[in-house]
């Protein structure tokens, strides 16, 4: 997908570009958020709307900067080629703070802890002892499925390499598809995607099929991803993180959006 830059809005209204969008000259008063909006409930479309914890967070630091924002709709992964191109100013989409993403990006401080979680069909709970050894385990015999170029996806290649089979997939709820799906050739026995998304998955299925495995696998930490040039941006949303923490603002938004997970 080739991403582009956003376009200019006045005052202090909320806009979101798609690629294909035409280009202009950058705006200062502008702040463009790269985000992908296929990760409920942390940042997704909802009618023509993007909501989520990451775009309520997007529009709070925009007001804080006294500028109007404009969401940059990428695939995940052109989030940090589209960055570095100056086609937007900082990622808010619910990314992880890796090691190999700090040698290419800068982070702000941490909002967030998640980590890896586990969704299985219902019927199958029971197979897996609390704990990430229950996977371990049974892992040869196992159909994974994950979230291309996510944390996730690393989790389980490096951790379950004697897996049946690693399944990727472009998006959380085709990964989903496959994991409830009765056609077994495309059928999945379990998914291994960020913690507060398969939250919000299982809740959708109103089928009750699907199952959270009640353990994190792993411990992560969300930021904001910004170019490690753009110091003065950096300062800036720092200093805003620690406001809301200070505050209590930054617990309220996030219990709103994920309630019972931290």
């Amino acid at each position: 997908m080739t991403a582009c830059t956003a376009t200019h809005t006045a005052g202090p209204a909320t806009g979101s570009t798609r690629p294909g969008d035409a280009e202009t000259d950058v705006d200062d008063n502008l702040l463009r958020v790269g985000v992908s909006t296929n990760a409920p409930p942390l940042i997704y479309r909802q009618g023509k709307e993007i909501v989520g914890l990451e775009a309520e967070l997007a529009r709070e630091l925009a007001k804080h900067l006294g500028k109007s924002i404009q969401f940059v709709d990428l695939k995940w992964k052109d989030q940090i080629a589209a960055l570095l191109d100056g086609r937007t100013d900082i990622i808010m989409s619910g990314m992880s703070i890796t090691r190999k993403r700090q040698v290419r990006i800068s982070f702000t401080t941490p909002y967030f802890k998640t980590g890896q979680m586990a969704l299985v069909r219902r019927e199958d709970k029971n197979r897996y002892p609390k704990g990430f050894a229950g996977i371990l385990g049974q892992s040869p015999v196992l159909k994974f499925g994950v979230v291309r170029a996510t944390t996730g996806e690393k989790f389980v290649r490096q951790n379950f390499d004697q897996a049946s089979r690693i399944r990727v997939y472009n998006t959380s709820r085709e990964a989903m598809r496959a994991l409830s799906t009765i056609v077994l050739v495309n059928r999945i026995d379990i998914l291994i995607h960020d913690g507060p998304i398969l939250i919000m998955l299982a809740a959708e299925d109103e089928s009750s099929k699907l199952a959270i495995l009640p353990y994190y696998l792993t411990e992560e930490y969300l930021g904001w991803g910004i170019r490690k040039n753009d110091t003065e941006l950096l300062a800036s949303a720092n200093a805003f993180i620690d406001m809301m923490k200070r505050e209590g603002r930054l617990d309220t938004i996030v219990q709103r959006w994920i309630p019972n997970i931290q």
